[in-house]
């Protein structure tokens, strides 16, 4: 998409104070991955004596990859603008790199999220590979030691949309999942509370074919830090139902199935010859099986509300009710406030990169009974959430 000829004044009336915090804060929490304070944690600050995700508001705010519509994507500061924004959970996407860390990145490659084509030494890295049946050419994390990956700096994913964003191009590097972890726990004994954490795993069939699997580094890193119980402050995420199978042997904490368009199937689905769709898994049957190993699920936000050919929402399915039905709660992705991803009667003015009416839009959703939403622009989904609720 193209960038609009004029910029809306004051689209960042959130920032505030809570940036300066995070310029100043989360570099050195990426330096020094999270050293252990003089505070004595309460046992729910931090690593799962918690009480579990129930105890969530409803509806739970989720800063999508952070706090993505205001920093670069998957790095501290993103996170952490997240959670001074009032976020109750932060999401972190992993892959690995090619020594077998776990990094926060929402895809394996990293050509538009980072630095990497402004490093000679890496121009050879630049490769094709077919990712879920997908041919991709760019750099991947599975091409650079942890050491290696490190050398580079994180930069804005859409800059033609978000171009406040780039002021933030390389002042964070990628961080490790387990830097995350470390971050998380001191973040609850600053802020008096346990920190929630949303974490996928991307391609898990893909990299399990690359002798890189996910899920045993995932859960050997949460038993570490005693994320694992069924009580943890962590959901754990995947597009594949067999990888939140997997997880849910390794580890107690509970998992979500994340739900594409209805006519997609799961890769691993794809793999193994499987013919269901995500319009069969969305049944009550799918659900009712979703539920033998799963305590929610994640659909597109199209699942819970269609649109129609002009880009209008038209009436909500029963997705929600039969979901409850099986005990499974509703975390749907992903609402932005940019006109460009906002349904089409929402929009205002012409500009793509300008903000339409979000919360009207958010109403729409939460009126649902959705138990959350992944939100780019976390501050202006708990406004919505409070408009709903009359928290506020």
């Amino acid at each position: 998409m193209t960038q609009g000829e004029r910029r809306i004044p004051a689209r960042r009336t959130v920032l505030g104070a809570a940036g300066a915090t995070v310029l100043s804060a989360s570099t050195a929490v990426a330096a020094g991955a999270g050293t252990a304070t003089a505070a004595t944690a309460h046992p729910d600050h931090g690593s799962g004596h918690g009480r579990g995700y129930r105890s969530l508001p409803v509806p739970t705010v989720i800063g999508h990859r952070g706090a993505s519509g205001y920093r670069p994507e998957h790095t501290l500061g993103s996170y952490r603008h997240a959670l001074d924004l009032g976020a109750h959970v932060v999401e972190q996407d992993l892959v690995p790199t090619r020594d077998g860390h776990l990094v926060c990145r929402h895809e394996n490659d990293i050509s538009g999220t980072t630095d990497v084509a402004d490093h000679p030494e890496f121009a050879s890295r630049r490769t094709t590979k077919t990712v879920d049946g997908v041919a991709l050419t760019g750099w991947f994390t599975e091409d650079f030691t942890l050491a290696e990956l490190k050398t580079l700096r994180a930069k804005e994913r859409i800059p033609a949309t978000r171009q406040e964003n780039t002021l933030y191009d390389g002042r964070w590097t990628v961080p490790t999942f387990e830097e995350v972890l470390r971050w998380a726990e001191d973040e609850g004994r600053r802020r008096g509370r346990e920190i929630w954490l949303h974490v996928e795993t991307k391609h898990p069939s893909y990299f399990r074919s690359l002798g890189l699997g996910l899920e045993e580094r995932l859960a050997k890193l949460l038993r570490r830090y005693g994320r694992h119980r069924a009580n943890s402050p962590v959901f754990l995420q995947s597009f594949e139902p067999s990888s939140i199978q997997r997880l849910a042997k390794l580890v107690d904490a509970p998992g979500v199935v994340l739900l594409s368009g209805a006519n997609t199937r799961p890769w691993d689905f794809v793999q193994a010859g499987d013919p269901r769709t995500v319009a069969d898994l969305v049944t009550p049957e799918g659900l009712r099986w979703i539920a033998t190993y799963a305590q929610g699920i994640g659909p597109t936000l199209d699942l819970v509300i269609p649109k129609d050919a002009a880009g209008r929402l038209t009436t909500p399915t029963t997705l929600v009710r039969d979901a409850h039905a099986e005990g499974l709660i509703l975390h749907p992705y992903t609402h932005r406030n940019e006109n460009t991803f906002l349904p089409a009667e929402y929009r205002r003015g012409t500009d793509p990169t300008a903000y339409g009416d979000a919360f009207g839009s958010l109403r729409r959703y939460l009126e649902t009974g959705i138990d959350g939403i992944f939100a780019d622009n976390p501050d202006t989904a708990l406004l919505a959430a409070e408009d709903l609720t009359g928290r506020g």
